[in-house]
């Protein structure tokens, strides 16, 4: 860490990291982009207390409700996450601080194993990795996935990286989007509607998930939905575990109901021990580590230096939560 000066920071990095990453790190890819500003790092609590009423941009997973009172300059509570349920958004509101999040950051990497869940499965290579661990040459089917119906359901920025990953593949696309007039990267555009989404779902090889939960798509892919899919599709899961209905998945599963599942989130999460699902062969697990890429704090500092450069000069904040008024 280098010597705090006396004056106050503009932006401080809270102690708690994410994904294994050091936030270390995550200051000095913001000094690197801000070289003209004071930039922290807050190690332990004491820090913390300090340093936060005294900066104008604080970024960290959370951010302690009770260092608002003191908090005078602050203008932007940067999270490095993509989701902020856990944060205090009404208290920074009410402190006239804007929040913004980690959008974005992660897209890249999901969609590639997004797109491998789906090779694999056209593939079937889990099938041969099955059979090299236990040794057995012998041969097995697979399928192409050209000519493959995809659908996305969300075309924020992970659906519409995965769209882009799948350009080449000559692949037919539908787009599941909240506003579908406004179009989109994919072929086709509907709606969340449930005529639009059984009309995608009936014609679909692969559907992928990539919306955020909330009450809307809370259970899109429940019992109803796995029924209208064809036996030969794939789910892919690559946003929430409460998107689907996972007692119906098992149950679509094991009855070959659907071809196979694709899961990076589950519900519940972590997924127990004795799951049934561990042990289903037609479903692919790993644990939330779509989003992981070395590149995380570049493109996040990326994001907040550019934010640090528009409150300099009262532009728009790329990824606002929260526009608190100017008065507070």
């Amino acid at each position: 860490m280098s010597t705090q000066s006396d004056a106050d920071p503009d932006v401080v990095v809270l102690r708690e990291g994410t994904e294994g990453l050091s936030m270390a790190s995550y200051a000095d890819a913001l000094r690197e982009r801000l070289p003209d500003h004071a930039v922290a790092h807050a190690r332990t609590p004491a820090e913390e207390r300090e340093l936060v009423p005294r900066a104008r941009v604080v970024t960290g997973i959370d951010i302690d409700p009770d260092l608002l009172d003191g908090a005078d300059r602050l203008d932007l509570f940067a999270c490095t996450f993509a989701g902020t349920d856990h944060v205090p958004t009404e208290a920074l509101a009410e402190h006239g601080v804007a929040v913004t999040n980690a959008g974005g950051i992660h897209a890249p990497g999901i969609a590639e194993q997004t797109v491998a869940n789906m090779l694999v499965f056209a593939r079937n290579l889990h099938e041969g990795w099955r059979r090299k661990t236990n040794g057995e040459w012998r041969h097995f089917g697979s399928r192409e996935f050209t000519d493959s119906t995809v659908t996305v359901v969300g075309l924020g920025s992970i659906g519409q990286a995965v769209v882009q990953r799948l350009d080449g593949f000559e692949v037919e696309t539908i787009g599941i989007r909240y506003t579908p007039e406004k179009g989109g990267p994919t072929d086709e555009v509907l709606g969340f509607d449930d005529a639009d989404v059984h009309e995608a779902f009936a014609r679909s090889d692969y559907v992928v998930l990539a919306c955020p939960l909330n009450d809307l798509t809370r259970g899109i892919v429940g019992e109803a939905e796995l029924a209208t899919l064809p036996p030969n599709a794939v789910v892919v899961n690559a946003a929430r575990g409460g998107l689907i209905d996972t007692d119906a998945l098992v149950s679509a599963l094991q009855t070959e109901g659907i071809r196979g599942a694709a899961l990076d989130v589950t519900d519940p999460e972590p997924l127990p021990a004795d799951h049934v699902l561990w042990e289903l062969e037609n479903c692919l697990i790993t644990p939330h580590t779509g989003g992981h890429t070395p590149k995380h704090w570049d493109r996040l500092a990326d994001i907040v230096a550019s934010n640090v450069a528009a409150l300099d000069d009262g532009g728009e904040l790329e990824n606002a939560v929260v526009r608190p008024d100017a008065d507070g």
